[in-house]
């Protein structure tokens, strides 16, 4: 039997080791999905419910994992719809390939149904690599060229395949003029800076007294070394979002997150130190930084494209963070763990205590620091863990510490509503042998998880453990966006925008299969999380929370906090609770080490 286009693009991603093809299907693609039936379904198709969650599961695949992602779409709406996935890739440095149907080429130009010039909409989003395959001979040059280019620059490609060009028989390139033949793999590399400018670097750093380091995903791949390099250098370790899990939590001198969803020992590393080294982290925020004339300051990266942002670093090293820190620890002088790492160490377990007396305020119904603090102590610590964007990223950033195996991501710099629920199904084809969690609040769930919980009831039954929990942060509000409303443009929260139906997101998982509980008391918390995580099936917890409970950042002072609430008063549906709310959570800040009943607080 001849072979075609389509069998061989699915020939070549097997031999590349591709597993899973995260899709949906469409007559775009039906040459590609006669081919799967030819294939036995291999490597398997993984069908969500909409193309968008294809392309986030393919992402979440790829953080999870260390490998390429693929997603599939049929032409016109379908490659549209996996945009926003796409750019969640792109914009967190991941890589991902997206295989994509087009129209007949005999049809191109006449205006014909779902004819859309993706050359031109998918030019900026795979920038480093868009193609159309238009003959047989372009394969399979142009999808390795698309894997390789992937994963060498962590990015996404794309390939376009014409429904007629799948329908061809392949034919493979020829020893000819104009002819390109491909070759399969990816060759591991790592690079490392000149041994000039490890030198360089090495005396700013032993000259500093006071060193702060930043660490972003760049560094997972050096837990040991980063470890090693805070102990000589007597430093703090902050934590881009997107490097939670670098390194643990319960080491006393990681203060953890950085920035507006950060906590307060980060920021005062921050204006305290004299030095700053930035690993493998383009955090964007400067204002999180030290003043521009308070440190000197060292960035690792391995991308040169991506050195010398966010701040006057005074030595870019390009190369692998692990190689490059093994080359430059020897050439550091260890310093005395004095006074600024003791201020460290203590800034930080006031930090750790500051959270519990938070997520121990009242709340009406639930305080969501309680639910998610209480979720802390209770993680297997292989999880796998997921936040979607909004107010739950916040809780997700400050209460939950990393420890063990577990891994932890987000949309970092894209900061998408959805992504929480695909990222933890890729997540479980990535590592069905390991649980999975994601939190998310009610807009994301009702944006698009309550119709993933439909792709998971599909396929767990084939993961080896079938623990995956899905936590709703039930507050009927979209809580990030009206915090924004209020903190930033001094407005009152717009109900007909912000307020959402009360959904039964339990009955719903139950509905389908699964299982679930609603809590609506704070005393049932805890043990929701323990039934949730102990469930042979996947679980939706869904927790009744209170919208009044405001995410902090770690500088606002309490004057700014009354300010905002002030401010508000004209008019905000939620005015009373905010400002008691407000209150309550800032006054955790500034009171002493003993509890916090008189401002509120719920004893244990």
């Amino acid at each position: 039997m001849t072979t075609k286009v389509s069998d061989h693009v699915l020939e070549r991603l097997r031999e590349w080791g591709v597993e899973h093809v995260f899709a949906y299907a469409g007559d775009g693609i039906n040459g590609l999905l006669a081919a799967w039936g030819r294939a036995g379904n291999k490597p398997e198709f993984i069908q969500s419910r909409h193309e968008e969650m294809s392309a986030f599961e393919a992402v979440g695949y790829a953080k999870f994992s260390g490998r390429t992602g693929v997603c599939a779409a049929t032409s016109g709406p379908g490659a549209i719809h996996l945009l926003n996935g796409l750019y969640d890739a792109k914009l967190d440095h991941v890589p991902v390939v997206a295989i994509v149907g087009q129209t007949h080429r005999s049809a191109m130009g006449g205006s014909y149904q779902q004819e859309v010039d993706l050359l031109s909409l998918y030019k900026d989003v795979a920038s480093d690599f868009c193609e159309m395959v238009t003959v047989p001979e372009q394969l399979p040059n142009v999808l390795d060229r698309a894997m390789r280019t992937a994963a060498a620059k962590r990015t996404v490609t794309a390939v376009i395949i014409p429904a007629d060009v799948q329908e061809l028989d392949y034919t493979p390139p020829k020893h000819a003029f104009k002819m390109v033949p491909s070759s399969l793999g990816m060759a591991r590399y790592a690079p490392v800076p000149t041994d000039d400018e490890i030198d360089r670097a090495a005396r700013l750093l032993n000259e500093g007294e006071k060193v702060a380091i930043l660490v972003g995903q760049g560094a997972r791949g050096a837990r040991q070394e980063v470890e090693q390099l805070a102990d000589v250098l007597g430093a703090g370790v902050a934590k881009a979002l997107l490097g939670k899990d670098v390194l643990p939590d319960t080491l006393p001198y990681v203060t953890g997150p950085i920035g507006l969803l950060g906590s307060r020992p980060s920021y005062e590393l921050m204006q305290g130190c004299d030095t700053l080294l930035v690993i493998g982290s383009s955090f964007p925020y400067t204002q999180f930084m030290p003043e521009l004339d308070q440190a000197r300051a060292v960035q690792i990266d391995v991308d040169p494209h991506m050195v010398g942002m966010r701040y006057p670093f005074e030595i870019n090293l390009v190369g692998d963070a692990c190689e490059t820190l093994k080359r430059l620890l020897p050439r550091l002088e260890r310093k005395k763990h004095g006074k600024w790492r003791q201020k460290i160490e203590k800034d930080t377990a006031r930090w750790w205590q500051v959270m519990e007396r938070r997520a121990a305020v009242e709340a009406d119904p639930v305080n969501p620091e309680h639910v998610v603090h209480a979720l802390d102590a209770l993680l297997p610590e292989d999880v796998i863990l997921a936040a979607d964007s909004g107010s739950a990223a916040n809780w997700y950033a400050r209460h939950l510490r990393i420890r063990g195996t577990m891994r932890g991501s987000l949309s970092g710099t894209l900061a998408t509503m959805g992504p929480g629920v695909p990222y933890v199904i890729g997540a479980k084809f990535a590592h069905p042998g390991r649980p999975a969690l994601a939190l998310v609040g009610d807009g994301a769930m009702q944006m698009n998880g309550m119709a993933e919980l439909i792709t998971i009831a599909k396929y767990w039954r084939q993961w080896e453990d079938g623990r995956l929990v899905v936590a709703v942060l039930n507050n009927h509000d979209l809580n990030q966006v009206t915090w924004e409303m209020r903190a930033m443009e001094g407005a009152p929260q717009f109900l007909p925008s912000q307020e959402l139906p009360d959904v039964r997101y339990a009955d719903f998982a139950r509905s389908l299969g699964l299982d679930g509980i609603r809590v609506e008391k704070p005393g049932d918390v805890e043990d929701a999380w323990r039934t949730a995580l102990a469930a042979e099936r996947p679980f939706v917890a869904e927790f009744c929370t209170d919208p009044a409970v405001p995410p902090i950042p770690p500088h606002a002072s309490l004057e700014q906090i009354e300010a905002a609430a002030a401010s508000v008063l004209k008019g905000d549906s939620d005015r009373a609770a905010l400002v008691r709310q407000g209150f309550k959570a800032k006054i955790q800040d500034i009171l002493p080490g003993g509890r916090a009943r008189d401002a509120g607080a719920r004893p244990h």
